[in-house]
C-alpha cells in the first residue's frame, strides 16, 4: 500500500526512515523561515514536533509565509501551521504553544526533551535568551540570522557565528554571544548586502521581503536539521556510502 513516505525511503532506506520518525524538533517561530523548515521536517519525516508562536495571520504575511493566505488571515499561527501538519500525516505529534518566549516560561518548554531546537524567532531578547539556554543543555540549535531586506537566496550560508558577515543581525548576535562566553554557535546568514527601494508608509522600520528568500532559508536550515540528526546518529549503518558511527560525517552530495 502507497504511503506518504515512499519516495523518502527509496531515497534513505527504511532504517534511516525509522531513526528519523524517533527524533523530537522543536522550532520556535512560525513566520516566513520557520514555516518552511517546519513543512519541510514534517515532510521528511519527522513525527513529533513543538512549534512556538503567539503571533497571528496577517494581510501581509501572504506574500512570503506557508500559513498565510486570505482564509487564514486573523487566525493564530500555531492553529493554522497544526491543522496543516496534520494534514500532511495525521499521525504526527504536534505540541503548539501559542506564547512569547521569555525567561520566565521557557522552562514550561521543556527543551531537554528535544533531539533539535530551530530558532527563527525575530526578536532579539528571545533569540539570545534561547541560544544562552540551548547552550547550557548542550542541545544542538541552527539559528536562523535575517532573511528581510534581501533578493538572492544564493547567498545564504550555513556556518558558525563567528565566520558570518553583512548581516546585521549576526553582528549582534555575534557580539552578545561572546559575551556570553558561548564558543560555537551554527546559524543561517545571508552575505548578501541588505536593501530596499522603499520605506514603509507608516514609518517603522519593517523589513522588506519577498516570496522565495525566506523559504529558501527554511528549506536549508530544514536539510542542515535532518543531515545533523541522521550524521550525528549513534548507529553503525551506511547512508549514501558513508559509515555512520555516532560521529559527524561529512557527505559529499
Amino acid at each position: 500500500m502507497k504511503t506518504i513516505f515512499d519516495r523518502t525511503r527509496m531515497l534513505l532506506g527504511a532504517d534511516t526512515m525509522n531513526l528519523i520518525k524517533q527524533k523530537k524538533v522543536i522550532v520556535f517561530g512560525v513566520g516566513g523561515v520557520g514555516g518552511f523548515v517546519i513543512e519541510a521536517l514534517v515532510r521528511a519525516g519527522i513525527h513529533t514536533i513543538a512549534i512556538v508562536d503567539y503571533d497571528i495571520v496577517d494581510i501581509t504575511n501572504i506574500n512570503r509565509q506557508i500559513i498565510a493566505l486570505h482564509s487564514t488571515i486573523g487566525r493564530k499561527k500555531i492553529e493554522v501551521m497544526e491543522e496543516r501538519i496534520k494534514d500532511i500525516n495525521p499521525a504526527a505529534e504536534v505540541r503548539g504553544y501559542a506564547e512569547r518566549l521569555t525567561a520566565e516560561n521557557i522552562e514550561t518548554f521543556q527543551l531537554q526533551e528535544y533531539d533539535y531546537i530551530v530558532d527563527a524567532i525575530d526578536d532579539v531578547p528571545a533569540k539570545l535568551l534561547l541560544i544562552q539556554t540551548t547552550n547550557q543543555l548542550n542541545i544542538p540549535i541552527l539559528s536562523s540570522m535575517g532573511t528581510g531586506n534581501k533578493f538572492d537566496p544564493s547567498q545564504f550560508r550555513i556556518d558558525d557565528i563567528k565566520k558570518t558577515n553583512t548581516c546585521p543581525l549576526a553582528k549582534v548576535i555575534r557580539k552578545e554571544t561572546a559575551k556570553m562566553g558561548i564558543k560555537r554557535l551554527k546559524v543561517l546568514f545571508s552575505a548578501e548586502v541588505p536593501h530596499r527601494e522603499e520605506m514603509p508608509d507608516d514609518g517603522r522600520n519593517t523589513p522588506s521581503s519577498i516570496s522565495f528568500v525566506p523559504a529558501a532559508a527554511g528549506l536549508l536550515i530544514a536539510s542542515e536539521v535532518i543531515r545533523d540528526l541522521l550524521f550525528t546518529a549513534p548507529v553503525e549503518r551506511t547512508l549514501f556510502g558513508i559509515k555512520l558511527q555516532g560521529q559527524k560525517m561529512k557527505a559529499d552530495y
